[in-house]
């Protein structure tokens, strides 16, 4: 009698190794962890569009006259909140492109705010403004990271899903499809730059 239990025990340990080594396990574990950091990258993305409306209201105030390039960052804003993407979206080119165009064409936006500040160095003695730009470089850096992390997690579960033996049951049981990684920007091999030369000695804060 033990020994027969003692089979059934060895049996089912040798199915459920056999079962784990054809990805039934390692290909959904691989692919929560490229959502969760996926998770991140749009979280971090969010809380730059947030900054951008106060952003945008208070250099109004100090630079009214360069309606163009406030007008830029406030609609390359508004075309980049309005790409929702999902994690189902995550194995589409398409849609993953349109997503990665419009949040760099956002960062190319607030790149022109640069010549604002250059222009208007009473912006650089606000100390709200001040304190926007330091949450947004903060903000940009911790894209960089976040998106960082996600490509690591995605070449992780794009290896995973293409090697044996857990490509079988990649192909077999999940239906598994590649996802997409972000490509890089020509240039854009550090975080964006938008540190804004905030060195200059500050006046009182005028109530912004």
């Amino acid at each position: 009698m033990a020994a027969i239990r003692f089979s059934q025990i060895a049996f089912a340990t040798v199915a459920a190794a056999s079962l784990s080594a054809c990805g039934i396990n390692s290909v959904p574990a691989a692919e929560e962890e490229a959502k969760a950091r996926w998770g991140d990258v749009e979280s971090s993305y969010q809380r730059r569009a947030d900054l951008i409306p106060n952003l945008v209201a208070t250099a109004k105030g100090a630079a009214a006259s360069e309606t163009q390039i406030l007008t830029n960052v406030t609609n390359a804003r508004a075309a980049a909140t309005s790409i929702n993407i999902t994690t189902d979206d995550l194995s589409d080119p398409a849609e993953f492109e349109k997503f990665q165009s419009a949040q760099n064409q956002l960062t190319q936006a607030l790149g022109q705010l640069r010549t604002v500040v250059e222009n208007y160095p009473q912006l650089q003695s606000q100390a709200r403004f001040a304190d926007l730009m330091e949450q947004l470089e903060g903000t940009e850096n911790r894209i960089n990271v976040s998106r960082i992390r996600y490509n690591e997690a995605v070449q992780a579960y794009n290896t995973t899903i293409r090697t044996f033996p857990d490509a079988i049951g990649a192909k077999l049981i999940h239906g598994a499809k590649p996802m997409v990684p972000f490509k890089a920007a020509a240039g854009a091999e550090t975080a964006p730059t938008v540190n804004f030369d905030m060195n200059a000695p500050a006046a009182p804060a005028t109530g912004q």
